[in-house]
């Protein structure tokens, strides 16, 4: 007889004799098992079943003492990634449908998954299947699908939630959230393609002060502002030029959204070009002392801000960016430079490292023997 022949055959006498469905008894001491729900916008993997097999044998032990237990099954269904699934197939997205062919669903299958309740209908039904191929002492009496389309299950989570609402442990408020903007919702590690473990990134505003608009850079380093010598722009991009509250900024054309998105007040003015700015002073804050823009080739108008400070004396970006302009005249003359000023502009000490010294970015870009930024 074989493995596969055995195993249909118990399975079959545990469905006949109803082992897993389990009813209250006075007499006898109750056991409850329960695991996390799986995701239903594919079909189960075998790190599934790895999982559900630990939850099972528990189960199993607990009846072999006697006990009378309960291991009822669900399936999670809510958030955004089913959704958005649906949402891509409907648009067509290669991707999305690739996916889904893989799996080997057909062409027509593939088509009613554009609405988020087909996912909800054809993955459960197929896990079923799978955990009872795979033995599992489930009491399927006892299953169900979160999301609305569950009432009494959707009733509950509203009252759990306004229970921690009530009490102080959910608290509503503005926060820092990676955000789909296509969408227009949060979207969790789960809910993304790609980027699990990325988290909304906190970065400095520093404004360079100029007769009537001011320069935006954005650093992760803003202990270093004392060691500003210059700015960077990207003399071949494009700037905007915006009103943000009071204020006139240049930054990247793509800045102005991003900022409205965090809730600033943005009215766009017009365009200015990076090559216009090269040659310009700002007040650089903190040091209070006017520093000139200069082109760099690392620098691109279409990343964060489209500007950068310059702290040639820990940046390897800063330092070989400004070596590669005092070391070339006809850069200099090019963009309009004084070659000689540009010679004059030193590296400012700010910070001790160790072995690295205090001026640890030539030290390094000399010790690589890197020649220029590209």
């Amino acid at each position: 007889v074989s493995a596969k022949a055995l195993e249909k055959k118990w399975q079959k006498k545990w469905e006949e004799a109803k082992l897993f469905e389990s009813e209250p008894k006075e007499d006898q001491d109750k056991y409850f098992v329960n695991c996390p729900y799986p995701y239903m916008n594919g079909y189960l993997h075998l790190g599934h079943a790895f999982t559900y097999l630990r939850a099972d044998m528990v189960s199993r032990y607990q009846r072999m003492k006697n006990k009378n237990v309960l291991f009822p099954f669900a399936f999670h269904c809510t958030g955004t990634p089913i959704v958005a699934a649906a949402q891509r197939v409907e648009e067509g997205e290669e991707s999305q449908i690739n996916a889904l062919r893989q799996m080997g669903l057909s062409k027509t299958l593939i088509k009613k998954f554009s609405k988020p309740e087909e996912w909800t209908k054809y993955f459960p039904d197929k896990a079923i299947e799978d955990l009872k191929n795979f033995g599992s002492s489930i009491d399927w009496r006892r299953s169900f699908i979160t999301t609305s389309l569950n009432p009494p299950y959707d009733r509950f989570i509203r009252w759990q939630f306004n229970k921690l609402l009530a009490g102080e442990y959910l608290i509503k408020g503005t926060f820092p959230v990676v955000w789909c903007p296509k969408r227009e919702t949060v979207v969790g590690d789960h809910d993304r393609l790609s980027g699990e473990g990325e988290t909304p990134q906190e970065y400095t505003l520093l404004k360079f002060k100029g007769k009537d608009h001011f320069l935006v850079a954005a650093t992760l380093r803003p202990e270093t502002v004392f060691g500003q010598t210059n700015i960077w722009v990207d003399g071949d991009g494009t700037y905007t030029k915006a009103r943000v509250g009071d204020e006139t900024w240049i930054m990247s054309k793509k800045m102005p959204f991003k900022l409205e998105l965090q809730g600033h007040k943005v009215k766009e003015l017009g365009e200015i070009k990076g090559r216009d700015l090269i040659g310009q002073r700002y007040m650089a804050p903190q040091i209070n002392n006017e520093i000139i823009v200069l082109p760099s080739k690392f620098c691109d108008a279409s990343i964060g801000s489209g500007i950068v400070t310059s702290v040639p004396s820990d940046s390897p970006d800063d330092y070989q960016a400004l070596a590669d302009l005092q070391n070339s005249a006809s850069d200099c003359k090019s963009w309009g430079l004084n070659y000689k000023m540009i010679k004059s502009i030193k590296p400012i000490a700010i910070l001790d490292s160790g072995e690295m010294g205090t001026l640890p970015a030539p030290k390094l870009c000399k010790e690589l023997g890197i020649k220029n930024q590209t």
